[in-house]
Parts: C-alpha cells; sequence; structure tokens
C-alpha cells in the first residue's frame, strides 16, 4: 500500500518577526530584507526546489498592543510590525516560479467583497491558477478602532458576515461569467458575448452588492479556500467553506480530536469528510547529527525573546499577561479574541513564568530538533496517528530554516515515499486534490456557477445560505441577469 505523501507549505509573513521571535537578531537571518523583492523572489525559488505545495502568507490588520498596554516591546522586537501587504508579492514570486502555489491571508472584515474578488482574480491570473486564500475575520482590537469602530465585532457574529461575504464572492467567482462568455474573436471584434456575462444582485444583511464582476474567469475561478478558526462557530464555517484547515496542536492526541472535529464539520455540510486537508503549524531544527542539531538548537535558543513570544499570545487571547506575577496562575477570562487560544487558559493553571518557558524559542509551536532520519520519523508519526494531511513549517532563521528542510529532510521523506518527487501539472486545487481546477460539485460555492447550477433552473438543490441566500429569497431575484 503507498504510503501517504505529506503535504507542506512554508508558513511566513511580510514583516520582520512572524512566529518565533527574537530570531530576527540572528547573523545568518534575513528576515529584515523583507522590504526586498529579491529576498522574496529568491525564497519563492528556494521553495520550489524543495517541491513545497505553497508559501503560506500569514498578515494582520491591528498591532499587538494588548501586553503592558501598549507597542513598545512590539516595536522592539518586531512583532509583526511592520507588516507589508502580502497579496503584493505574488505576481513578482509567481514570475520566477512554475508551480509552487500560495495561500494569502486577507481579512475580510475590513474590505470591500466587489473589489477582494477582483483583486483574487486578478493574483489567480497572473499565477496560472496557483492562488488560495486564508479567510480570516479579524481579532484585534487595534484593528478595530483603526478601521473606525467603537469596538471589534463579536466573534461569532464575525463569521455570520462572512458567511455572507463568501455568498457574494460565490456569485461574482462562478455566476458573473459563464464558460464561453471570453470568445477573443478579432474578426467578428467580440472579445467577449454579452448574453453569457450577468449582473449579480445581493441584498443581504451585511452587503448590497449589484454589478458584473470585473475580471474574466481565471483558471481556478475561486481561489482554494484556507481557514484557520477552531471554534466551534468555526468549525461550522470550514466545514462548509474550507478545502485546506491550518490548526494548531499541542500534542497528537489533542491533534487527532481536532482533526476528527474539522472532517465531522464538512460532513455535517454534506461535503466528503475527506475533501479538506488539515495541516498543523511546526518548527523544524535539523542538521546531520543529533548533536549538531542540538548545538543549533542552543545556538538559536540564545538570540530568541520569549517575552515577544508571551506579548504576541496576549494579543491572541486578549489579556495581559504582564499583569500577573511570574507564579501567579492566570485566570480565564472570555474575551472577543481568539477563542482556541483563550481556551488553553480554562484550567487557570498556567502562569507568566510557564508561558515565558513555552516560549523559549519565541513560538508555542511543536517544536522538533535532531538529524534527518529523526525529523522524518517524528512528521510521519504526526502524520499517522493524528490523521494530518501536511504541515505549515514556520521559519526560524530564514531563510536556513527551508534550506535544511530541504536539503536534509525532503530527501529522507522522499526515500520513504512520503514525499513527492516532481510536481503535478496544474493549477493549485488540481495539485493538491488530484482532480479538477474548479471548485468540486459538492462544495456550497459551486451551487452558484451558471450552467451546472443555475439559480433559476434548480433552486430546490441549493443550500440553504441564512441571511439572504437563495433559499431565503425568490428564485427570480437570484437568477443572474444581464
Amino acid at each position: 500500500m503507498a504510503r501517504k505523501q505529506i503535504l507542506l507549505n512554508a508558513f511566513n509573513m511580510n514583516c520582520v518577526g512572524h512566529i518565533n521571535h527574537g530570531l530576527w537578531t540572528h547573523p545568518r537571518d534575513r528576515s529584515a530584507d523583507y522590504r526586498k523583492l529579491s529576498y522574496w523572489t529568491e525564497l519563492a525559488q528556494l521553495l520550489e526546489r524543495g517541491l513545497f505545495d505553497g508559501l503560506f502568507l500569514a498578515d494582520i490588520v491591528g498591532v499587538y498592543d494588548v501586553y503592558q498596554g501598549n507597542v513598545d516591546l512590539t516595536l522592539k522586537e518586531s512583532i509583526q510590525l511592520p507588516v507589508n501587504d502580502p497579496l503584493l508579492l505574488v505576481s513578482a514570486m509567481a514570475g520566477v516560479t512554475r508551480h509552487l502555489g500560495f495561500g494569502l491571508t486577507a481579512n475580510l472584515s475590513y474590505d470591500a467583497p466587489y473589489l477582494f474578488a477582483r483583486r483574487m482574480s486578478t493574483l489567480d491570473h497572473l499565477s496560472d491558477g496557483r492562488v488560495g486564500w486564508n479567510i480570516v475575520t479579524g481579532y484585534l482590537e487595534s484593528a478595530a478602532r483603526a478601521m473606525g469602530l467603537a469596538q471589534q465585532v463579536e466573534h461569532d457574529r464575525r463569521y455570520d458576515q462572512a458567511d455572507e461575504y463568501l455568498e457574494v464572492l460565490y456569485k461574482l467567482w462562478e455566476g458573473s461569467w459563464e464558460e464561453g462568455a471570453v470568445v477573443n474573436d478579432r474578426q467578428r471584434r467580440i472579445y467577449a458575448q454579452a448574453d453569457k456575462v450577468h449582473k449579480i444582485r445581493h441584498q443581504g444583511e451585511f452587503f448590497n452588492v449589484e454589478g458584473y464582476h470585473l475580471c474574466e474567469p481565471s483558471p481556478q475561478r475561486t481561489p482554494v479556500l484556507f481557514q484557520a478558526g477552531a471554534s466551534a462557530r468555526g468549525l461550522r464555517f470550514a466545514g462548509e467553506h474550507a478545502e485546506c484547515v491550518f490548526i494548531s496542536g499541542n500534542n497528537k492526541a489533542a491533534t487527532r480530536a481536532q482533526v476528527d472535529k474539522v472532517r465531522a464539520a464538512a460532513q455535517a455540510a454534506g461535503r466528503d469528510p475527506h475533501a479538506v486537508k488539515v495541516f498543523m503549524g511546526i518548527s523544524v531544527i535539523v542538521a546531520p547529527t543529533e548533536a549538531e542539531a542540538r548545538a543549533k538548537h542552543a545556538e538559536y535558543l540564545a538570540h530568541a525573546s520569549a517575552e515577544a513570544g508571551v506579548a504576541h499570545f496576549a494579543s491572541s487571547t486578549g489579556i495581559d499577561f504582564s499583569r500577573f506575577g511570574l507564579d501567579e496562575p492566570i485566570p480565564y477570562v472570555k474575551t472577543n479574541a481568539i477563542e482556541s487560544a483563550t481556551s488553553k487558559l480554562k484550567d487557570n493553571s498556567l502562569t507568566r513564568r510557564q508561558l515565558l518557558e513555552q516560549h523559549a524559542l519565541g513560538g508555542r509551536y511543536i517544536l522538533l530538533v535532531g538529524s534527518p532520519t529523526r525529523v522524518a520519523d517524528e512528521l510521519l508519526s504526526w502524520v499517522d496517528e493524528t490523521g494530518l494531511d501536511g504541515f505549515n513549517l514556520t521559519r526560524i532563521v530564514t531563510p536556513e530554516s527551508y534550506a535544511d528542510f530541504i536539503d536534509l529532510v525532503v530527501p529522507e521523506l522522499q526515500a520513504r515515499g512520503a514525499y513527492k518527487t516532481a510536481y503535478a501539472e496544474g493549477t493549485l486545487r488540481r495539485k493538491l486534490f488530484g482532480a479538477g481546477d474548479r471548485l468540486p460539485a459538492g462544495h456550497k460555492g459551486a451551487a452558484f456557477s451558471v450552467g451546472a447550477n443555475s439559480f433559476a433552473k434548480e433552486r430546490a438543490a441549493l443550500p440553504d445560505f441564512p441571511r439572504g441566500g437563495p433559499s431565503a429569497r425568490s428564485a427570480s431575484e437570484f437568477a443572474p441577469t444581464k
């Protein structure tokens, strides 16, 4: 029986300090060059040499100002500040690669769906269909204030808005332009056929949109959909929309349970539970021998900032840990931040000293240290025991962390039949799932496609969309019109 092949994304961000904080001070680290295009094009070429499936780019809107009630440490240690726009990197990186995918984080709370649809379609065109979108709703109060709100929208309410946001996007990406709308006929002077391009009309609780999608259909139409919510409401959203889910694991038993929840959510939404690929964040320090790997780990620890890691975690929970003594238990408080982060405090046993110990390398992801054999053993154990499909590999020292993994771990995995030896052809969706370029028929968004599931003809077969979806209004309102 063939072994399951590990999927692999590089996890990064258009900033200096991403996950493992303080490592920007390491003499071999190049993360301060994030402002240079060559930094990103060279990284993309490196990852493609290692046959990575994608470069997953995180992003935030807002700043980490919970710890100590200010941004002093955030600026001192560059804890995701400054941070540049991730979407603007893709054109250049796509231009120097053929296969590498790009998972782009974009916050839907502060971006109009009509313009965002055009931006993603443009990138999907320019990359020949190698774009994915990591759907986030935001969690920082600083972002809400910067965008003119008195406070952050309540957690579950943000997902209600996200459901409708996706509905608008599906209408634009899937329903506005029919297949064959573009003929590009010079002799007849017809680029696109007017009767095959339709205006969408959406009147909902959060959005009112009337217009034509500004882009002709891109290779994937809808980009590959990533999501990372682990709350009950986030899992329901993932079950309905996500094609790839990113989780944070603490141990194998808890990770197995989380993977099972993701698959159960997909099944509850009427989808194949294995139609969703599940990735876990992980950090790896590898060297030719165990002794060399341990020495490299010690070298990295000397440059890491545990306090910066705790400050990052403080904003994830909305709790200022600096207010507690080193050995004072931190009480659980329900906040409007990341629900899965605050849940780690529910037993009221964690202290600031323990948090600092957990963040010794500046971050909290599972850390593997060892020889190529040991690291490969551990990665395969995680896959076999938890049902994971792959990993988002963090940078510790960049680009060294990725180069070490490519040169040492990838050949070991390939020798065991657990990692591809060449890229498949086609779009990111085709590469990840081995099927078509477009959303599969069982996906919620596919119901908005003109032709295969016309709104007017097959209204009864459409899924139940709350807040103004197709089941809540007349078929005539929903039918694509000129």
